[in-house]
């Protein structure tokens, strides 16, 4: 999944504001790859239990639930709501005298700790200043709260405060700032610590760190619980922010959860000075976030054995689980009801995504669903990402009295549609909302596909088959390519693998099991259509592990795929333009493959700047390389926070119209009958040859174009560009959102034409950096003159020299017979290039 991040430069075409609109969640985090810990590490809305905390009797938990706090008895389906807001509550912790319950607060584009008094249910704010404070814990005594804070240059250090009557006082930094010289890829520099608890006497805080490690989130540490105490690390194995560990009530043993040598996270115990662990629960699904009762007979965590969260108690010694269940549910909001249903044209339910706002500025969604949360969002449009979920149709959420905001979307080829509702307390309210087709060409002819989705990436909830197929129901969506990938050391979904077409299929939607190549030096590959078996190791290039040599490159690994009859494609390639001149680091593999013949697609649409993309993709089609687009949104389906759901990057390739089939479309990407895009549709003749085709003329002239252009959200652009440069700006009806234009351009050289269709910022509700589609080239050739452009052939010269030298100082080669393989590929590659500007000069092209 990982992308792969290459410092650049950005041509002044695209010094636009378009990203000014569209900013992370929680922005204030100064760590790479915010996918990754914001969805693993920080607390996420669900509709089930995200973390509990027992009382100190061990007769009842209080835990976080769709935003708020809930106190629930042991036996009990009663559950009683403590807090409602404002904002989102997570992580409670328990005082020993019963009286206190700190947690995080989520409000205001800042994460604050905040306390609830038992006694008349008041809350008061412990923290300020808009940092990130998360996990809070009370030591033993109930005086002193350590606490996870990014108020340091934004990186993850533990505090400690002392606290008295609801509020903290004296609060200082535990874990001073150490930066690391290892060459870390998925962590920062800097060393984080994670996860703090007390030991039983209060003396010492066990916590979670990377400190002199590579990969995963580190081992157990212990520090003495005072500010310039040395920690020292008690037990290591490869963590993924989920570890969380809790010691026993006598201070011998902690209970915390581990992947180790499996796909999913378990229950482990290990003695509490460290020392060997084994599991004490199983299963293929995850169990996180144990804590240990108060009189030690008892461990509650959460699971996601049936895809969504849910709150269970273990025995120990026994291990019994029971899972606690609010059947019924005492709000501290006046509540109503909404029965929603979304239909077609004919009045039946029709499945869809669904954003329900409440009267608070809340999201809500039915009990019993998945809540996704985007990544990014406008703060000028909204005060908190958008919230939704999907719907076969028919769905009932229970919502605070007053007006409520609903928005219905079905992908891209039915209109977005938007109603406000009147909730009544105590009362149901019904509303229908019909979705109108906007779809421009025949569905049978266009076919629309995500290639590349993670149906498991280690996130909240626990995904199936059958529940991605519903995802893109949901999202009109018909094929997916699920691309099963390692995360750290375990591949989530490897079981499903296989050559055929998942069971769980249907007449309308496609599921396929193919791999992502994870090879972050050299770029991460999709391939599509594996008929034999799984590529492993499925990565290179990971210091400090058995496979930390450069080989096999991508090039080696796209033949492999190629005996299988795969297609090779290249996934979120780039979030800036790559300047060979400046960028030392440069390791990106794609001009070589390309030149080699290596390469079937690339994702010109996925989950990196697509406009910065585009400029690489027209430099490889004006070396004469022929390279279709494809798109996919490196979906990851069981995250309860993503960029965009399933589809969001989507292409559309051109089939003959028949039965929904997995080969015919894999094929005209391959051909090149396609377009990609987040939101606008596309349709581009030129010459009378359709995308993908060829247009030959004996002389330059002028050529005939018809394009047209459906959007659900307003465009500022439609453009016809050749050979890289704007040949014809569009115009567009005064919506903003559809055009038809025939008109005729001027075609001198051989080259290529693309049509493309993008805006100048973001566009709720396509829940990306901003609008664009563009269609594979109609290529052009005039009087049968070759392709060429030195400046992009020089381009690539210049990149691959970065390549040859990083591979001649590379140290981690297995033999010397990998290094000149791989220097061999390589200057086969840069002389096509040199080549191409050898000749290009001689005859005074530019």
């Amino acid at each position: 999944m990982s992308k792969v991040y290459l410092a650049g430069f950005v041509s002044f075409i695209f010094v636009l504001n378009c990203f000014a609109q569209r900013e992370p969640v929680l922005k204030q985090i100064d760590l790479p790859h915010p996918y990754y810990f914001r969805e693993m590490y920080l607390p996420q809305l669900t509709t089930g239990p995200s973390a509990a905390a027992w009382s100190p009797d061990s007769r009842s938990l209080v835990y976080s639930m769709a935003g708020s706090l809930w106190r629930q008895e042991l036996g009990s389906a009663k559950a009683e709501q403590l807090t409602s807001g404002p904002g989102y509550d997570y992580q409670p912790d328990w005082s020993a005298d019963g009286r206190w319950i700190v947690f995080a607060r989520y409000d205001h584009d800042a994460v604050e700790l905040w306390s609830f008094d038992t006694r008349d249910g008041q809350t008061r704010k412990m923290t300020s200043g808009g940092a990130v404070n998360v996990e809070p814990r009370f030591s033993p005594d109930g005086k002193r709260v350590a606490f996870v804070s990014t108020s340091y240059k934004g990186h993850f250090h533990i505090f400690v405060g002392r606290f008295e009557d609801g509020l903290l006082s004296g609060v200082r930094q535990l874990t001073p700032e150490n930066m690391s010289s290892l060459p870390r890829y998925y962590y920062s520099k800097v060393d984080h610590e994670i996860s703090p608890v007390w030991t039983r006497d209060g003396s010492e805080i066990l916590f979670i760190s990377n400190r002199g490690h590579i990969h995963g989130t580190g081992g157990f540490w212990k520090i003495k619980a005072e500010p310039g105490s040395e920690a020292r690390e008690i037990h290591y194995e490869e963590t993924n922010w989920k570890a969380r560990p809790d010691f026993s009530p006598d201070g011998k043993r902690m209970v915390y959860a581990s992947y180790l040598g499996q796909s999913w996270h378990q229950l482990w115990v290990m003695p509490a000075a460290g020392g060997d662990a084994f599991p004490i629960s199983y299963g293929a699904f995850d169990n996180v976030n144990p804590r240990w009762s108060p009189d030690g007979s008892k461990i509650a965590f959460i699971s996601n054995r049936d895809g969504n969260t849910s709150l269970w108690v273990q025995t120990i010694p026994g291990g019994e689980q029971t899972e606690v269940v609010a059947r019924e549910r005492k709000y501290l909001k006046r509540m109503g009801r909404l029965a929603l249903q979304v239909v077609d044209a004919r009045g039946k339910p029709m499945a869809a995504r669904v954003f329900v706002t409440g009267a608070d500025g809340l999201a809500y969604a039915p009990d019993d669903v998945w809540i996704h949360a985007d990544d990014s969002f406008d703060r000028s449009e909204r005060p908190f990402e958008a919230h939704y979920f999907d719907t076969s149709g028919t769905s009932e959420v229970t919502v605070p009295a007053g007006t409520v905001q609903v928005d219905v979307m079905r992908g891209f080829e039915f209109a977005f549609e938007q109603q406000q509702v009147e909730i009544k307390s105590g009362a149901t309210t019904s509303a229908s909302m019909r979705l109108r087709a906007t779809i421009p060409y025949e569905p049978a002819e266009w076919v629309s596909g995500d290639v590349h989705t993670h149906m498991n990436y280690a996130g909240t909830y626990r995904n199936t088959p059958a529940h991605l197929v519903e995802q893109a129901a949901a999202e009109n969506l018909a094929i997916v390519e699920d691309l099963v990938v390692n995360k750290e050391q375990r591949i989530p979904d490897m079981a499903y693998f296989s050559p055929k077409l998942d069971p769980a299929s249907t007449l309308d939607h496609l599921l396929l099991h193919g791999q992502e190549y994870h090879t972050s030096y050299w770029g991460h590959l999709g391939l599509l259509n594996l008929t034999k078996n799984f590529l492993l190791p499925g990565y290179v290039a990971y210091p400090n592990t058995a496979a930390a040599s450069l080989y096999p490159t991508n090039a080696n690994v796209a033949d492999m795929a190629h005996k299988q009859g795969a297609l090779v494609g290249y996934v979120h390639p780039f979030d800036s333009i790559p300047d060979p001149a400046k960028d030392e680091s440069l390791t990106n593999e794609l001009p070589v493959d390309v030149a080699l013949g290596k390469v079937d697609y690339i994702e010109v649409v996925g989950f990196s700047d697509h406009k910065s993309t585009a400029e690489v993709w027209y430099k490889l089609l004006n070396c004469g390389f022929r390279l279709p687009t494809a798109a996919g949104t490196d979906f990851m389906g069981n995250y309860a926070s993503l960029r965009g759901p399933v589809g969001l990057n989507r292409v559309y390739a051109q089939v003959k119209p028949g039965p929904l089939k997995i080969k015919p479309w894999l094929a005209a990407i391959k051909a090149g009958r396609t377009f990609a895009t987040n939101g606008p549709l596309l349709h581009f003749t030129l010459g009378e040859r359709g995308i993908g085709g060829e247009v030959k003329l004996e002389k330059k002239q002028e050529a005939r174009f018809s394009a047209e252009m459906h959007s659900i959200v307003p465009v500022d652009h439609l453009q016809i560009v050749c050979n890289g440069k704007l040949a014809r700006e569009l115009a567009l009806d005064s919506k903003h959102t559809s055009a038809k234009v025939d008109g005729s351009i001027p075609l001198e050289t051989s080259g290529w034409c693309v049509l493309r269709a993008f805006s100048d910022k973001a566009e709720y509700p396509i829940l990306d950096l901003y609008p664009y589609a563009t269609t594979s080239p109609v290529y052009v050739s005039v009087a049968g003159a070759p392709v060429r452009n030195v400046a992009d052939a020089g381009y690539f010269v210049a990149w691959i020299d970065r390549l040859i030298a990083g591979a001649h100082s590379n140290t981690s080669w297995n033999t010397e017979a990998e290094k000149e393989s791989v220097l061999g590929m390589l200057q086969e590659a840069i002389g096509k290039y040199a080549r191409m500007k050898e000749v290009g000069d001689h005859a005074g092209i530019r």
